[in-house]
Order: C-alpha cells, then sequence, then structure tokens
C-alpha cells in the first residue's frame, strides 16, 4: 500500500467558507443562549426567593467575568436574530448566488456587532 497518499480535502488546504463558519457560529450561539437562559431562570428563582437569596445573586452578578458572560449572551443573542433574518429571507428563495451569500453574511457580522454596541451604551 501507498502510504504516501494526500489526504482529501488537506486540513492545511481546505479553506471553509464564511458561510460555513456563520453557520457554526450561528449553532455555537444557539446552544450559548440555552445555557445563558437557564442561568436567567436562576436569576428569577433568586429574585422571588427573598431578600438573602437575591443578595447571595447580586454578588455574583458583580462579578466582572459574569459582565463578561452577559455581554457575550447579548452578542448571542443578537447574532441568532441576524441569522434568524438571514434565513428569513432564504425562505424567499433569493439570494442564494455565492456573492449575495457572503455580502450578506458579512452584513450579518457587522449588524450583530453594531447591535450589541448599542445595547452596551443604552444599558
Amino acid at each position: 500500500m501507498n502510504n504516501n497518499r494526500p489526504l482529501s480535502p488537506h486540513l492545511e488546504v481546505y479553506k471553509l467558507p464564511l458561510t460555513g463558519l456563520v453557520s457554526i457560529t450561528h449553532r455555537m450561539t444557539g446552544v450559548m443562549l440555552s445555557f445563558g437562559l437557564v442561568f436567567f431562570v436562576c436569576i428569577v428563582s433568586a429574585i422571588a426567593g427573598g431578600e438573602s437569596a437575591y443578595q447571595g445573586m447580586q454578588s455574583l452578578v458583580d462579578n466582572f467575568f459574569f459582565r463578561i458572560m452577559l455581554w457575550g449572551f447579548i452578542y448571542a443573542l443578537f447574532f441568532h436574530l441576524c441569522h434568524g433574518v438571514r434565513h428569513l429571507m432564504w425562505d424567499t428563495g433569493a439570494t442564494f448566488d455565492l456573492e449575495t451569500l457572503n455580502k450578506y453574511a458579512i452584513i450579518e457580522l457587522q449588524a450583530s456587532a453594531v447591535l450589541t454596541i448599542l445595547a452596551f451604551f443604552i444599558l
């Protein structure tokens, strides 16, 4: 057997297209949103649990790393929203040529970043 065969597609040669990266990111943000909503339920439960439960949750929420996770959750929410709008456009049967797919993928990434930044300044 010839052991010098190239692998196909070779990982050093193959470049995942932008639409593929956006699709994978959409799935990852969906998982992030699921975990974030579970944590949101914990926060609401702590609020309903009384003053001591609320103070314990408030000390956790004031943590710097929690704030970063919160903004990651907000970005995931906006990214998921923008990707959902893109899927609604696909349901019309339009925008399936490669150039338009890449253009809308870039618009989607920019829109989600802008919405997150706007939310940062509003909140």
